[in-house]
């Protein structure tokens, strides 16, 4: 089964920039959704971005217009660039990727948004 490690999450002032970065252990070719979710403390787990095999992306209206999804199969890695961030975007973000019946998470990557 695929692994998943994210990197890339940091210390960043409100209204900078971040890109995360899954890189997943084999071909991404054959996965057919990957996603961002992220959890902040006291509140549940939300999809923040989602990438499907077919390259509909959807995102979650609080970060519509400054977080991009991306990937790039020749590096079977999954992006997510993160502009204009707030104090409100803090949280642990986690890497999401579906196939067949298989759901697999990566062990998160903490972003921290200064005011």
């Amino acid at each position: 089964q695929v692994q998943l490690v994210e990197s890339g999450g940091g210390l960043v002032q409100a209204g900078g920039s971040l890109r995360l970065s899954c890189a997943a252990s084999r071909s991404i070719l054959s996965i057919d959704a990957m996603g961002w979710y992220r959890q902040a403390p006291g509140k549940q787990r939300e999809l923040v971005a989602r990438i499907t095999s077919g390259g509909t992306t959807n995102y979650v209206d609080s970060v519509k217009g400054r977080f991009t999804i991306s990937r790039d199969y020749a590096k079977n890695t999954m992006y997510l660039q993160m502009n204009s961030l707030k104090a409100e975007d803090t949280a642990v973000y986690y890497c999401n990727a579906q196939y067949a019946t298989v759901v697999r998470w990566g062990q998160g990557t903490q972003v921290t948004v200064s005011s």
